[in-house]
């Protein structure tokens, strides 16, 4: 673990936090009036809301192929100058997409976002640099907060700002990723010393090779299985919620946001509260199969909820979810040595967007097929109770495999 001084650790972690809020803001400010951009430039709905799929699967394919390039850069070159350059190319990008004079233009620049925001892969890195491997999951449990707080606050601003024209939101997300850039250029450490560093491979920095290190790993690649079911379940909400809400109970775009911004608060209690005492006082394992359970049960309901009443009562098990990917993330990096910790945060980002290209794809399909008037199988809550069960898949290999894993750490000492 890299030792930094007790005040350039507490400057560092007040960067992280902060450039996780501001990174996050920026891309949830879009959320509400990117689909309405690509209407300009199509002039149809429904061929908007296929584009926007596609823009969707653009990003996170780019993030797929950039994760673990950024991961292992972070290794060889340090963690700083990778987080820098994200934050002032993601600055650089959301003006290159407000200046957007065609789709074209618009595609490219969702691809930048992409590769760009791959730098959560070394922010991830950077606090297990910092971090003593019994403190990681509260640790990481602050990252999530921040994340939530920022998924809280950017729709809101976005659906504001997009009032004033679909363009002006990407002024300001441009805007705050240049203060984060500026913030951590005064304040952010280098977390891992040069000795410590690993020389970049592309053997190691294409999406293959960096998933190759769960690989050589046994618990690793069974706790990566887990890392793919959770992101592939939390993908339903992008996927159909906005319109099962809709058809189901009647809701319109200020329920929706607000029962969004409700989920972001919950989350930032669990993650940000919860995480730390319940992990040190029960273990990451059992916290994590808890938050597993918890959020089988929630989302399970979300599909049964007959009303939009049961519907927001389902939230509270379905928060708890925010207990395992913390505890994951901790487990993870206890099998990998410390100039490895990029490489592995790529490979895990290159997991979750194969996850998020794969799953609102299903899930979308899921839904299309069970609200058809004529389907034989009109059951709209399906793809939550499908959501539901690989939550529940995911709990039984993550309980198999960390036990595995404290068992192989218990031998090693």
């Amino acid at each position: 673990m890299s030792i930094l001084h007790p005040k350039a650790r507490r400057a560092a972690l007040a960067f992280i936090f902060v450039t996780a809020v501001l990174d996050i803001v920026a891309m949830g400010i879009v959320i509400p009036v990117l689909p309405h951009l690509i209407e300009e430039f199509v002039g149809s709905n429904a061929r908007a809301g296929l584009l926007n799929g596609v823009f969707v699967a653009l990003w996170a394919g780019a993030q797929f192929l950039a994760s673990p390039v950024i991961g292992s850069l972070s290794d060889q070159y340090g963690r700083r100058p990778v987080i820098l350059i994200s934050c002032a190319g993601l600055a650089v990008d959301y003006a290159l997409m407000a200046l957007a004079p065609n789709l074209w233009w618009l595609a490219v620049g969702r691809l930048i976002a992409g590769v760009t925001s791959s730098s959560f892969t070394t922010i991830y890195a950077y606090m297990a640099d910092i971090t003593e491997p019994a403190k990681r999951a509260r640790a990481y449990g602050l990252i999530g907060a921040a994340f939530s707080g920022g998924f809280v606050l950017g729709p809101v601003m976005g659906g504001f700002l997009g009032e004033f024209g679909p363009r002006v939101p990407f002024w300001v997300a441009g805007a705050l990723s240049g203060v984060a850039f500026l913030y951590g250029l005064f304040i952010l450490p280098e977390s891992l010393p040069i000795e410590r560093r690993m020389k970049f491979s592309w053997r190691r920095a294409n999406p293959v090779g960096a998933m190759m290190l769960l690989k050589r790993h046994a618990e690793l690649a069974g706790l990566a299985v887990v890392n793919f079911l959770l992101y592939f379940a939390h993908h339903v909400f992008s996927a159909v919620f906005v319109l099962y809400a809709g058809l189901r109970y009647g809701w319109g775009p200020w329920q929706v946001g607000a029962l969004l911004a409700l989920v972001g608060v919950l989350d930032m209690i669990v993650q940000g509260v919860l995480v730390g005492p319940i992990s040190k006082r029960f273990g990451d394992r059992a916290t994590m199969i808890f938050g597993l359970f918890g959020g089988t049960v929630g989302i399970a309901l979300m599909g049964w909820a007959p009303t939009g009443v049961a519907f927001i009562v389902a939230m509270l098990p379905n928060a708890l979810w925010g207990l395992a990917m913390p505890t994951l993330q901790s487990l993870m990096t206890r099998r990998v040595g410390e100039d490895e910790q990029g490489q592995l945060q790529g490979a895990n980002m290159s997991v979750a967007s194969i996850a998020g290209v794969l799953s609102p794809l299903f899930f979308g399909w899921i839904y299309s097929i069970s609200t058809e008037a004529d389907s034989p199988i009109h059951l709209p809550g399906l793809a939550f109770y499908l959501a539901a069960i690989v939550l529940l898949m995911a709990a039984g290999i993550g309980w198999v495999t960390a036990r595995q894993a404290e068992r192989a750490e218990a031998a090693s000492v």
